[in-house]
């Protein structure tokens, strides 16, 4: 018996739209009805994006403020499944993520529902899971499963490919050196297996250990540097966001922010890496694991 499925997401270069594609077509092989809603704000996002407008969104993206959106119309009032794509901004859900999850025609559609979330990141995602999961339950949705699909090259090479594709809106190596920007085509391509165990389940309507084989076939990857400096970064943006936010000219401030950002990218997060790894990862192992373990699943 076919069921009813609800992919909903935002996507300003069109790569989670793709994933997405990819993601539900052996749901849509098996004959259930996949219903694809794109959604857009009442006032666009510039893509490419300008230096200045990308740094504006940091204040509202890690304070988790809304914006309106465009009207959409959802073919169902309820569905078996929902997939909600979403991205992060500044280790933030971005806006129009955060805006959908708190709809209000999504908060019937949500309840009871199980959700299973999809991501394309440049690498840091887990803050911005951390604060969905949380939405979820309040909108008393069953989050099912995670996908989290990332560029997998070096953070800093990642830092400057991703720049170049938002500021030229051009996906292609920069400079003829640099990878190309984004999730590998490979990976992208790759999600048809999620998708496949996301069916079966589906179709059974147990969704339990679902997490379990998606983290088992590699839809999850938690790389400790990574999880070690976002931890300490999403509290210092959090900072940030709040001071910025008071303040009536912004524009200076958030220039201040963005040479902290490089600063602490590309001088401090490795020297505290360095540090770490010196004095404390060797005697954290086991707590380490379990980090790891958590934020590799969905409770």
């Amino acid at each position: 018996m076919s069921k009813k499925v609800l992919v909903i997401y935002y996507s300003q270069t069109g790569q989670l739209g793709l994933i997405l594609d990819h993601f539900t077509a052996p749901l849509e092989q098996s004959g259930h009805l996949v219903e694809k809603v794109r959604i857009e704000p009442e006032t666009p996002y510039p893509f490419p994006w300008t230096g200045r407008s990308f740094f504006a969104q940091m204040p509202d993206s890690v304070l988790g403020v809304t914006t309106p959106l465009r009207p959409f119309t959802l073919r169902e009032k309820k569905y078996d499944l929902i997939i909600l794509g979403y991205q992060a901004w500044f280790l933030s859900p971005s806006i129009p993520s955060n805006s959908l999850l708190n709809h209000p025609s999504m908060q019937d559609i949500l309840a009871d529902t199980p959700v299973v979330t999809i991501t394309g990141a440049r690498n840091m995602w887990i803050s911005a899971m951390e604060r969905i999961k949380k939405t979820l339950k309040e909108k008393n949705a069953r989050l099912v499963g995670n996908i989290a699909l990332a560029d997998r090259h070096h953070n800093f090479v990642s830092f400057v490919t991703i720049l170049y594709w938002m500021f030229s809106g051009k996906k292609d190596r920069y400079l003829n050196i640099f990878p190309i920007p984004g999730v590998a085509q490979q990976d992208i391509e790759g999600t048809g297996v999620y998708g496949s165990l996301v069916e079966k389940h589906l179709t059974s309507g147990n969704w339990e250990n679902l997490q379990a084989e998606l983290v088992g076939h590699g839809a999850v990857e938690v790389k400790y540097n990574l999880m070690f400096i976002e931890s300490k970064a999403r509290k210092i943006f959090a900072i940030w966001a709040g001071l910025i936010s008071k303040k009536k000219n912004k524009t200076a401030w958030l220039v201040a922010f963005k040479y902290y950002l490089l600063i602490a990218l590309f001088i401090a997060a490795p020297i505290i890496l360095t540090v770490d790894a010196l004095f404390f990862k060797p005697f954290l192992s086991a707590r380490i694991k379990r980090q790891k373990q958590y934020y590799s699943g969905i409770n």
